[in-house]
């Protein structure tokens, strides 16, 4: 593989802006998931779909 001169660094230094966003991303959905309203609408929905047809 050739780099420009000056680009050899390029590759790793995108790797490491994909790594920080999906632990970034991770993060964001943890704390969403991890909240009391969610939590309670997903229990509800749950909880709606084991008693169908009652």
């Amino acid at each position: 593989m050739r780099f420009l001169p000056g680009d050899e660094g390029t590759t790793t230094a995108e790797y490491a802006i994909g790594t920080v966003a999906a632990a970034a991303f991770a993060v964001a959905l943890y704390v969403l998931l991890s909240g009391d309203s969610v939590s309670e609408t997903l229990a509800g929905l749950v909880h709606k779909a084991l008693t169908v047809a009652t």
